[in-house]
């Protein structure tokens, strides 16, 4: 069998006032992944375990983000973090603090014939 790319979900998440990548990257995965039910590993007859799933995190600060809190929220399957520049920082008028945004994207694999 092989690997065969089966979904690709996309989500944004923020920090509004902390500034924190790893708190942002956890928002925007969850939020690509909670607006969804996946039903294609069922439909094949797969265990939903058997999902392999790729992220990417878009953000500010790519060294700042904790990928083990990132891959945590995975509900099923097993999967791989990659995090890359992007996202968004945006100042208050103070200067003092920052609103982050950072995107996800989740493709999800399975093995099919």
């Amino acid at each position: 069998m092989a690997l065969k790319r089966m979904v690709l979900e996309i989500g944004m998440g923020t920090d509004i006032r902390g500034g924190d990548d790893t708190k942002a990257a956890v928002r925007a995965l969850r939020d690509a992944l909670w607006h969804n039910s996946l039903s294609v590993a069922a439909a094949l007859g797969l265990d939903v375990d058997s999902m392999k799933v790729e992220v990417t995190i878009g953000t500010p600060h790519p060294e700042k983000v904790d990928k083990a809190q990132v891959l945590a929220v995975l509900p099923h399957g097993t999967g791989t973090v990659t995090v890359v520049q992007g996202g968004l920082e945006i100042p208050n008028d103070e200067g003092t603090n920052v609103t982050l945004l950072a995107q996800a994207a989740a493709v999800v694999w399975l093995d099919v014939a």
